[in-house]
């Protein structure tokens, strides 16, 4: 096994069980180079045996498999047990229903397999890759979870073409590892959601919202309902089942108008109260009436990828939440999230803080959320944590 120095004082991170180690933390490498996906050795500049991680080109070089002096096989079964131990928390968590087939099963550096997602929707479970380690091991996972009995997984599909390193050259091609289509339909807390996994966002379906769609049931009864960036339409199916008089969801994206009114058959087949548009969200804001809603969904995709754009973004988060605030009905209320890792939940507060200051409005902060339990945070990781959300009553 290959192994890599880190330059002094560069050890503490690991000391912490951070699970990456950048590139700019290295003093040696070995003169021969080192297989991007290949396990190595990290050790101290004193010569200390740190753990075992994936060797990757790039900026953060090596993700974290092992911590301590002493090695293990990273083998199949190193992994098998990280996946059962996987599923067992989310088993414990009570996520594995007859009402509820869908979860995330692994979570990258939350479930200590940095690199890797896989989301279940039924009997299917879609793998993503985000390091050139995982991606070699992609056939190897598909035959762990098929053969696992206890997950009940007959189809792996592989999709990862947008997910790993453009440096890598690999050349990922999304298709069926094991078995192929069979049903795009799956169970969230007992609704049915149609999943396109095949060309839709991420895996296709965000299951990050689970508990935050929930909250919105629980708020939806008797009020009119905003919907926007509503992508397949979750939260606006679960405002239909708490009641709600009036739901209106809006995307600039008409295949995602689409998927929306798809899955708003499968749960409430020629029900009245919803409307579908395909607009973009500022122009729909600018056009309605003002008290025309008293509860809006703000869900926009990632305003900032990468740190750069922060401040951008939370002009964009601002600029949307005071459209918002100023077209809402009194007593109403808002759910807006930021789903961008490089936005902290201290930055958005700041956004909408700037957002209500603008409009003169009586902002109060009924909940702050956050992803659900089957997207868990590494403690010592808190990149992990990536969606922040806040409800708003607005006087």
């Amino acid at each position: 096994m290959k192994e890599i120095k880190l330059k002094k004082g560069k050890e503490e991170s690991l000391g912490r069980f951070h699970p990456w180690v950048f590139s700019g933390a290295i003093a040696v490498a070995p003169a021969d180079g080192i297989e991007e996906g290949e396990v190595v050795r990290v050790v101290g500049h004193d010569g200390r045996v740190l753990g075992l991680g994936d060797w990757q080109i790039g900026s953060i070089a090596v993700r974290m498999l092992h911590f301590g002096p002493v090695d293990v096989d990273v083998d199949e079964s190193f992994f098998q047990g990280r996946l059962e131990d996987a599923y067992s928390l989310r088993r414990s968590l009570g996520l594995i229903r007859a009402d509820n087939d869908s979860y995330r099963l692994v979570h990258g550096e939350g479930d200590f397999l940095p690199g890797l997602v896989i989301d279940v929707y039924g009997d299917t479970a879609v793998m993503q890759a985000h390091s050139v380690a995982m991606h070699y091991r992609r056939v190897m996972f598909s035959e762990i979870l098929t053969r696992l009995p206890d997950l009940g997984i007959r189809n792996v599909y592989y999709k990862s073409e947008t997910t790993l390193p453009y440096k890598a050259r690999l050349d990922p091609q999304n298709d069926y590892l094991k078995g192929a289509f069979a049903t795009d339909v799956a169970l969230e807390n007992g609704l049915k959601f149609r999943v396109d996994w095949l060309k839709g966002q991420k895996t296709g379906f965000f299951l990050d919202q689970r508990d935050n769609r929930s909250l919105l049931e629980k708020y939806s009864c008797g009020r009119s309902v905003l919907n926007m960036f509503c992508y397949t339409g979750g939260f606006s199916v679960y405002a239909m089942r708490g009641g709600a008089r009036r739901v209106v969801s809006v995307d600039s994206s008409a295949k995602a108008i689409a998927l929306t009114d798809s899955n708003m058959q499968l749960n409430f087949p020629g029900d009245s109260r919803h409307e579908s548009v395909a607009e973009d969200a500022f122009k729909y804001l600018d056009s309605m009436k003002d008290g025309e809603f008293d509860l809006i969904v703000l869900d926009p995709p990632a305003f900032a990828k990468h740190r750069s754009a922060i401040p951008n973004a939370l002009r964009g988060y601002q600029k949307l939440n005071a459209a918002a605030m100023r077209k809402i009905a009194p007593g109403g209320v808002i759910f807006t999230f930021s789903c961008s890792q490089a936005i902290s939940a201290r930055d958005l507060r700041l956004a909408v803080f700037s957002a209500a200051a603008s409009t003169g409005r009586k902002v109060r902060i009924l909940h702050q959320m956050t992803q659900p339990a089957d997207h868990p945070v590494s403690i010592y990781h808190p990149e992990g944590e990536y969606l922040k959300g806040l409800i708003l009553a607005i006087d």
